[in-house]
């Protein structure tokens, strides 16, 4: 009986460690929650951020620019999912590789790069008609900053 529990106790403790390295992002909670690059408080649910690591390790950021900064002091081969909050969806976290983003000064953003991340390029380009601005793809965006 006694090595019954010591492997019901063991297939406990594996099952723990499996569920928690999911690589899945990983809630904001807007208010508590701090970015790790510049230490403020999240609390602009259209501009926070979040990386996710193969290991399942989630880091959080109140805007997207801290997001793509601190990506230039980790290793990117680390990282399992870049997500991004769509602005017309608050709180809502999409894949920022396949965002389309929109810098513009009528559109302020936490940081102040006036950085807005869209789930789609319809949407950026309609508020690149009200805002002005520029749009940049993923890749332009890491060139960028």
């Amino acid at each position: 009986m006694n090595s019954n529990i010591k492997y019901y106790f063991l297939n406990i403790l594996l099952l723990a460690m499996l569920v928690s390295c999911a690589i899945e992002p990983q809630p904001i909670e807007y208010g508590k929650d701090a970015c790790i690059y510049c230490k403020m408080n999240i609390v602009d649910q259209q501009h926070a951020a979040e990386i996710v690591t193969k290991k399942g390790k989630a880091f959080k950021y109140d805007s997207i620019e801290c997001m793509v900064r601190d990506t230039n002091d980790k290793n990117e081969n680390i990282i399992a999912l870049f997500l991004i909050t769509d602005y017309t969806s608050p709180g809502k976290l999409i894949d920022a590789v396949k965002a389309t983003y929109l810098i513009s000064e009528n559109l302020p953003s936490p940081m102040g790069a006036n950085l807005t991340g869209f789930s789609n390029r319809t949407e950026a380009e309609n508020y690149q008609v009200k805002k002005d601005g520029v749009l940049l793809s993923w890749k332009e965006l890491q060139v960028r900053f």
